[in-house]
């Protein structure tokens, strides 16, 4: 058996399959022979789509909106905790001092 390279479709083409599917009225077997992808393939995209429309696709290493705004509220708290931290000890040596 030979090595299959896998193929990788950007969100313009994603998109426009899944509204030939949807807006064109078409078959999913029809619109995947056409494009040369699987049924398969183009049911999950089309899945995706209609799940989150805008956030469809982010392609690799984009969060949808949602992940993207939780990761920063990660690193918010992650700061905050590290000045409280240094408050403390900062209070700590001011205190000691004070005695």
């Amino acid at each position: 058996m030979g090595s299959m390279t896998r193929r990788h479709y950007d969100k313009d083409f994603k998109v426009s399959a899944v509204r030939l599917v949807i807006e064109g009225n078409r078959k999913i077997s029809e619109v995947a022979r056409d494009l040369g992808i699987t049924e398969k393939i183009l049911s999950r995209w089309k899945a995706e789509y209609l799940t989150d429309i805008d956030g469809a696709f982010p392609g690799s290493g984009h969060l949808n909106p949602e992940d993207e705004e939780y990761r920063r509220l990660r690193r918010e708290l992650e700061d905050v905790k590290q000045e409280r931290d240094i408050l403390k000890k900062a209070l700590a040596i001011f205190s000691k001092e004070r005695r």
